[in-house]
């Protein structure tokens, strides 16, 4: 497991995750990895189809894949979010969350994107009253 969070940070991007959820039928998680193979989206892809996270009904979660040691970071859309959205949709999230980054804000970084992402995801996949958390909430960790 990679210590990079605090519990306390951890506790609150896994908070802001589920706020963000409450607004939309989307799922959004977040997964720290050490080290990867080939470019960061490419990890992120492998992460995502290894986390099962094209299994939501609707095809729209979201993957924040961040690299701390790396220095480097991607947000992973699924297909059914990708078919809707215009091209470079997530660059507005990734250069806010890049601006928290830069000034050591982690947490916070991760936090702005969520709740973007969140905000995104509403204007597509509203929340429904049918809707159910398809998704674990909390942090995922690879090697």
């Amino acid at each position: 497991m990679i210590d990079f969070f605090s519990k306390d940070e951890e506790n609150r991007i896994v908070q802001t995750i589920k706020e963000a959820e409450r607004q939309t039928s989307g799922e959004i998680r977040v997964h720290l990895e050490r080290d990867y193979e080939g470019a960061i989206l490419g990890a992120a892809s492998r992460t995502f189809f290894s986390l099962s996270m094209e299994r939501t009904k609707d095809r729209n979660a979201v993957l924040i894949f961040i690299s701390p040691p790396r220095k480097d970071f991607a947000i992973f859309g699924d297909k059914g979010i990708n078919a809707v959205v215009p091209p470079n949709f997530w660059e507005e999230t990734k250069n806010v969350m890049q601006q928290n980054f830069r000034q050591g804000m982690f947490a916070e970084g991760v936090c702005q994107g969520v709740k973007m992402a969140g905000e995104k995801l509403q204007a597509f996949f509203p929340w429904t009253r049918e809707d159910k958390n398809e998704l674990s909430d909390e942090i995922s960790y690879g090697r």
